[in-house]
């Protein structure tokens, strides 16, 4: 009786298609490098020392260049050398604050305040979201 079900759900399943013999299947168009580049989610990583005024700064740029420039595109991390000074040496870290771009590859690594954001951008090897405010 058991055979009999499975043989009739077997006959319910549509068959695949054939195709015709010496064609491959359609491939995906691929993406381009730069439009990988604006769909990959941003993983970035700012080591700071404490509540420093230099730190403080870092995170406010930082959290303004990424709302302003790549909503919704990157993850932050904000990890106090302070509290954790062993993650330094995964990184290497030798200078406070510094911003890590993680993902995508290659690592980026950008050292200050983050004042200067077309800099930060430029060094982040990301493009930035155009925005029609200056028309």
């Amino acid at each position: 009786m058991a055979s009999k079900t499975v043989n009739a759900a077997k006959a319910r399943q549509p068959k695949a298609q054939a195709r015709p013999a010496g064609r491959k299947p359609a491939a995906e168009p691929k993406k381009s490098q730069a439009a990988r580049a604006r769909s990959e989610t941003i993983h970035l990583r700012l080591y700071i020392a404490g509540q420093t005024r230099k730190s403080l700064q870092a995170v406010i740029n930082l959290r303004q260049i990424c709302d302003e420039h790549l909503a919704g595109r990157c993850t932050i991390e904000v990890v106090d050398l302070l509290q954790h000074p062993h993650l330094a040496r995964g990184d290497q870290i030798l200078a406070i604050p510094t911003l890590v771009r993680k993902v995508p590859q290659p690592i980026r690594k950008i050292i200050g305040d983050l004042s200067n954001r077309e800099k930060v951008l430029v060094g982040l090897d990301v493009e930035p979201i155009v925005t029609l405010d200056g028309i």
